[in-house]
């Protein structure tokens, strides 16, 4: 949750997102920031990390926003229904859980007090799709990998 509030304020975001106004404000942020703007290197390596930082929080605002999760909610529905919990990893109230079809996925504000019940749950898959995975914000971390 922290990670959320640091990203939008820096596009000074309050309430719901909106793609469109999100858009804009990260144009307007890269074109203020841009490294090639500024005359001294330090000046220009501050820039690269600020430029860094606006390119990591939009894309991390884009993938929870709501029109991305109402877009991609057949594909998380698909995933928590027909396939197993692969792999887990809890730190701080973030649970990142990966899934057998290979896609991972986590899972924000999740405490551990939840986690523990969860871990020792008589099944994960189950307790996860009653306590967590339709109750929690969530985003798609890593996309399933191409096994050839």
């Amino acid at each position: 949750m922290k990670r959320i509030n640091e990203y939008k304020k820096i596009f000074e975001v309050e309430g719901n997102l909106n793609l469109k106004e999100l858009k804009t404000t990260y144009r307007g942020l890269v074109k203020q920031w841009h490294p090639d703007k500024f005359q001294s290197e330090e000046e220009k390596e501050e820039a690269g990390k600020v430029s860094l930082k606006i390119i990591d929080a939009y894309h991390f605002l884009v993938s929870i926003a709501p029109e991305t999760k109402e877009a991609n909610l057949e594909a998380f529905t698909n995933t928590i229904t027909e396939s197993q919990v692969a792999d887990y990893y809890h730190k701080s109230m973030l649970l990142e859980v990966t899934f057998t079809d290979g896609n991972t996925y986590e899972f924000f504000g999740v405490n551990r007090k939840l986690f523990i019940k969860f871990v020792n749950s008589r099944s994960i898959n189950n307790f996860g799709k009653r306590n967590i995975f339709n109750s929690y914000l969530y985003r798609k971390s890593k996309k399933a990998s191409v096994i050839a």
